[in-house]
Protein backbone atom coordinates (compact mmCIF):
# COMPACT_ATOMS: atom_id res chain seq x y z
CA UNK A 1 0.00 0.00 0.00
CA UNK A 2 1.32 3.44 -0.89
CA UNK A 3 2.05 5.64 2.10
CA UNK A 4 -0.05 8.36 0.47
CA UNK A 5 -3.08 6.09 0.89
CA UNK A 6 -2.55 5.61 4.61
CA UNK A 7 -5.01 7.29 6.99
CA UNK A 8 -3.94 10.50 8.69
CA UNK A 9 -6.73 11.01 11.21
CA UNK A 10 -8.42 8.55 13.52
CA UNK A 11 -11.73 8.23 15.36
CA UNK A 12 -12.08 6.13 18.49
CA UNK A 13 -15.48 4.57 19.15
CA UNK A 14 -16.54 2.08 21.83
CA UNK A 15 -16.15 -1.49 20.61
CA UNK A 16 -19.24 -3.13 19.14
CA UNK A 17 -19.78 -6.81 18.53
CA UNK A 18 -19.57 -6.30 14.76
CA UNK A 19 -16.22 -4.50 15.03
CA UNK A 20 -14.90 -7.11 17.47
CA UNK A 21 -15.83 -9.90 15.04
CA UNK A 22 -14.19 -8.03 12.17
CA UNK A 23 -10.95 -7.41 14.10
CA UNK A 24 -10.82 -10.98 15.37
CA UNK A 25 -11.17 -12.25 11.79
CA UNK A 26 -7.99 -10.45 10.67
CA UNK A 27 -5.28 -12.91 9.65
CA UNK A 28 -1.59 -12.10 9.91
CA UNK A 29 1.31 -13.77 8.10
CA UNK A 30 4.02 -15.56 10.13
CA UNK A 31 5.48 -14.73 12.56
CA UNK A 32 2.61 -12.33 13.28
CA UNK A 33 0.11 -15.21 13.00
CA UNK A 34 0.75 -15.43 16.75
CA UNK A 35 -2.03 -12.79 16.91
CA UNK A 36 -4.55 -14.82 14.89
CA UNK A 37 -7.45 -16.06 17.00
CA UNK A 38 -9.07 -19.48 17.08
CA UNK A 39 -12.48 -19.07 15.43
CA UNK A 40 -14.04 -21.54 17.89
CA UNK A 41 -13.23 -19.18 20.79
CA UNK A 42 -14.54 -15.91 19.29
CA UNK A 43 -17.83 -15.73 21.22
CA UNK A 44 -16.06 -16.15 24.56
CA UNK A 45 -13.31 -13.67 23.65
CA UNK A 46 -15.83 -11.09 22.44
CA UNK A 47 -18.01 -11.44 25.53
CA UNK A 48 -15.21 -11.68 28.13
CA UNK A 49 -12.76 -9.17 26.68
CA UNK A 50 -13.75 -7.03 23.70
CA UNK A 51 -17.22 -6.12 25.01
CA UNK A 52 -16.31 -6.14 28.71
CA UNK A 53 -16.61 -2.47 29.80
CA UNK A 54 -13.86 -2.96 32.42
CA UNK A 55 -11.33 -3.54 29.61
CA UNK A 56 -12.09 -0.36 27.63
CA UNK A 57 -11.87 -1.68 24.06
CA UNK A 58 -12.28 0.86 21.26
CA UNK A 59 -12.48 0.53 17.49
CA UNK A 60 -10.32 2.90 15.48
CA UNK A 61 -11.67 4.28 12.21
CA UNK A 62 -10.07 6.30 9.43
CA UNK A 63 -11.43 9.36 7.61
CA UNK A 64 -13.81 7.17 5.54
CA UNK A 65 -15.19 5.50 8.70
CA UNK A 66 -13.42 2.24 7.85
CA UNK A 67 -12.25 0.03 10.72
CA UNK A 68 -8.45 0.06 10.66
CA UNK A 69 -7.42 -0.86 14.21
CA UNK A 70 -8.56 -1.50 17.75
CA UNK A 71 -7.15 -0.43 21.10
CA UNK A 72 -7.69 -1.53 24.68
CA UNK A 73 -6.85 0.51 27.73
CA UNK A 74 -6.23 -1.20 31.05
CA UNK A 75 -5.84 -4.64 32.51
CA UNK A 76 -6.58 -6.68 29.37
CA UNK A 77 -3.44 -5.23 27.74
CA UNK A 78 -1.31 -7.04 30.33
CA UNK A 79 0.40 -10.40 29.84
CA UNK A 80 0.60 -12.87 32.75
CA UNK A 81 4.14 -12.97 34.13
CA UNK A 82 5.02 -9.29 33.79
CA UNK A 83 5.50 -6.81 36.64
CA UNK A 84 2.64 -4.32 36.49
CA UNK A 85 3.12 -2.62 39.87
CA UNK A 86 4.06 0.81 38.44
CA UNK A 87 1.21 3.33 38.16
CA UNK A 88 0.58 3.35 34.41
CA UNK A 89 -2.24 2.86 31.92
CA UNK A 90 -1.71 -0.32 29.92
CA UNK A 91 -2.43 0.03 26.22
CA UNK A 92 -2.68 -2.70 23.63
CA UNK A 93 -4.24 -3.20 20.26
CA UNK A 94 -4.03 -4.39 16.73
CA UNK A 95 -3.75 -2.92 13.25
CA UNK A 96 -5.52 -4.35 10.21
CA UNK A 97 -3.01 -6.70 8.51
CA UNK A 98 -2.91 -4.89 5.15
CA UNK A 99 -1.87 -1.70 6.98
CA UNK A 100 1.03 -3.23 8.93
CA UNK A 101 4.64 -2.60 7.96
CA UNK A 102 3.96 0.84 6.42
CA UNK A 103 4.90 3.06 9.36
CA UNK A 104 1.33 3.67 10.55
CA UNK A 105 1.93 2.18 14.02
CA UNK A 106 3.46 5.29 15.63
CA UNK A 107 0.59 7.44 14.34
CA UNK A 108 -2.00 5.08 15.82
CA UNK A 109 -0.12 4.92 19.13
CA UNK A 110 0.13 8.75 19.29
CA UNK A 111 -3.59 9.05 18.58
CA UNK A 112 -4.33 6.40 21.24
CA UNK A 113 -2.22 8.32 23.78
CA UNK A 114 -4.07 11.56 22.99
CA UNK A 115 -7.39 9.74 23.37
CA UNK A 116 -6.25 8.10 26.63
CA UNK A 117 -5.07 11.38 28.12
CA UNK A 118 -8.55 12.84 27.63
CA UNK A 119 -10.43 9.69 28.66
CA UNK A 120 -8.32 8.30 31.53
CA UNK A 121 -5.80 11.00 32.65
CA UNK A 122 -2.93 8.54 33.20
CA UNK A 123 0.41 9.38 34.85
CA UNK A 124 2.27 7.09 32.45
CA UNK A 125 1.66 4.66 29.61
CA UNK A 126 2.73 1.02 29.43
CA UNK A 127 2.78 -1.39 26.48
CA UNK A 128 3.62 -5.09 26.55
CA UNK A 129 4.96 -6.38 23.24
CA UNK A 130 5.98 -9.89 22.15
CA UNK A 131 9.78 -9.98 21.89
CA UNK A 132 9.68 -11.17 18.27
CA UNK A 133 7.45 -8.24 17.23
CA UNK A 134 10.19 -5.81 16.29
CA UNK A 135 7.77 -3.66 14.26
CA UNK A 136 5.63 -2.95 17.31
CA UNK A 137 8.73 -2.39 19.46
CA UNK A 138 10.07 0.19 16.96
CA UNK A 139 6.66 1.90 16.84
CA UNK A 140 6.67 2.19 20.64
CA UNK A 141 10.20 3.55 20.69
CA UNK A 142 9.37 6.13 17.98
CA UNK A 143 6.77 7.67 20.29
CA UNK A 144 9.00 7.75 23.36
CA UNK A 145 8.51 4.41 25.08
CA UNK A 146 11.55 2.73 26.61
CA UNK A 147 11.93 -0.95 27.49
CA UNK A 148 11.82 -1.53 31.25
CA UNK A 149 11.40 -5.29 31.64
CA UNK A 150 11.74 -8.56 29.74
CA UNK A 151 9.88 -11.66 30.90
CA UNK A 152 8.45 -14.99 29.81
CA UNK A 153 4.64 -15.17 29.70
CA UNK A 154 3.44 -17.69 32.26
CA UNK A 155 0.57 -18.95 30.06
CA UNK A 156 2.46 -19.40 26.78
CA UNK A 157 6.22 -19.40 27.41
CA UNK A 158 6.58 -16.55 24.89
CA UNK A 159 9.12 -13.80 25.72
CA UNK A 160 7.70 -10.27 26.08
CA UNK A 161 9.05 -6.77 26.65
CA UNK A 162 7.31 -4.12 28.76
CA UNK A 163 7.73 -0.53 27.55
CA UNK A 164 6.85 2.62 29.49
CA UNK A 165 6.73 6.35 28.97
CA UNK A 166 5.39 9.38 30.79
CA UNK A 167 1.94 10.55 29.84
Amino acid sequence: MSTSLLPTSFKFKPMTEACARAALSWRYEPPYDFYNHDSTQLDVLIRNSYLNPAYHYFSVFDEQDTLIAFRCFGEDARVPGGDYNADALDMGGGLRPDLTGHGLGPQIIRAAMDFARAEFSPRAFRATVAEFNLRAQRACEKVGYVPVQRFIATHSGVPFVIFMRDA
